[in-house]
């Protein structure tokens, strides 16, 4: 199984997070809160299952082509709540499996189903055509997005989003496989980064995320 585990985010907000969390309910119960920072009279904080990034300073933004070749910001999708995962089309199981899983996670969430986007970004341009990327998201979802640094692209938004890939040689040239980080950055609905999910975590732990982010919005 070729791809990594490497957490680009874990360590260094995990030991941050308690702090993060006091702010975030201290400033909450300032005079004039409104919305999901009511629940602060109650001493309630929001309850994040995954990393919360909120108030990062990298992986705030990109420009890059669709499978379509429309250039996408995270602007494009204002009022919904982004899921935005790294693969390559020819990843035998975990590329697919994190796909079949937002699949799944934007079915349960019923009237809000369209609020979600998912935006997967290939590692390996090379070989993930605009053509091959529409086929690859679109089997999934109609409504995904696929998008495809070129060559010269790569290397700078694998730094901004603190992303390792690396080419790994297979018997031929053409049947190398990409080593890369698995897991999720997930943007709010004003496109502001807020949380990591961890790749193996399963759908349910990002649903109930997603739905916590949804009713802020």
């Amino acid at each position: 199984m070729l791809f990594s585990l490497h957490d680009p985010v874990g360590t260094r907000f995990q030991s941050s997070r308690r702090f993060a969390i006091k702010r975030i309910a201290t400033y909450a119960c300032l005079p004039g809160a409104a919305g999901l920072f009511s629940a602060c009279s109650r001493n309630e904080v929001l309850p994040f299952q995954s990393i919360d990034l909120t108030g990062a300073d990298y992986a705030k933004d990109f420009a890059l082509a669709d499978q379509n070749g429309t250039v996408r910001s995270i602007k494009d999708f204002r009022g919904k709540i982004v899921v935005v995962f790294f693969g390559f089309t020819q990843c035998p199981d975990v590329c697919p499996g994190s796909m079949a899983e937002l699949v799944q996670i934007k079915s349960s969430l019923g009237k809000d189903a369209d609020k979600l986007q998912a935006v997967f970004i290939t590692v390996d341009p090379e070989r993930d055509t605009p053509p091959v990327l529409k086929a690859y998201v679109e089997q999934f979802d109609p409504g995904f997005i696929a998008l495809r640094p070129t060559m010269e692209q790569l290397p700078a938004i694998a730094k901004d989003y603190k992303l390792f890939y690396k080419k790994v040689d297979g018997k031929t040239a053409a049947s190398y496989s990409m080593d890369h980080s698995a897991g999720s950055y997930v943007y709010d609905a004003q496109g502001r980064l807020r949380l990591y999910s961890r790749y193996g975590t399963g759908p349910t732990g990002l649903a109930s995320d997603i739905r916590v982010l949804l009713q802020s919005a």
